[in-house]
């Protein structure tokens, strides 16, 4: 994945296939491993993303969450991610597929939500049991999923409370 202007790219005579429409971060510097439960930096990040890539929730097609199959982390940006685009949220995470791949996983989930998109499938989140009541969303769990929208969220979590989130769309 090749990160630059539409400009730059244009004038290397290549045409644009995804676009980041919007970025978001934020850092709630709750606890060194631990989120801060009220998801409220997670939810600043998303929120942020979201109004600079000027889309409305409906425009969300899913979230790929971070997601790192922790009940506290899962609950808390379950938590955010509902706030922000309400209970019908379809949301998916990678690292069941990944592992965490620490630094690396933002880059690597972002990839994954560009080729969600680029396929028109959300990927189901491997290896789930059962979803955590407490989640309350649209979890996609076994087969892959129709998107339904134009665009996908991307959150990334790390430690210390530092939360980003990218709104990637395809052309």
């Amino acid at each position: 994945m090749v990160l630059e202007t539409e400009q730059h790219a244009r004038g290397r005579g290549v045409r644009p296939r995804t676009h980041l429409l919007g970025y978001g971060a934020s850092t709630d510097a709750y606890q060194a491993t631990t989120p801060a439960p009220d998801g409220a930096g997670v939810e600043r990040a998303v929120r942020t993303a979201q109004a600079e890539a000027g889309l409305g929730s409906d425009d969300i097609g899913h979230v790929n969450a971070h997601g790192t199959s922790t009940p506290l982390n899962d609950v808390t940006e379950a938590a955010a991610v509902r706030r922000v685009f309400g209970g019908d949220t379809v949301i998916t995470s990678t690292k069941g597929v990944t592992g965490h791949p620490l630094g690396a996983a933002g880059a690597i989930e972002a990839v994954y939500t560009v080729l969600a998109l680029r396929h028109g499938l959300i990927p189901p989140t491997a290896n789930v049991q059962a979803v955590e009541p407490a989640v309350d969303l649209d979890v996609v769990v076994d087969l892959p999923r129709k998107n339904q929208g134009t665009a996908a969220v991307s959150n990334s979590l790390g430690f210390g409370g530092h939360n980003t989130a990218l709104v990637i769309a395809v052309t």
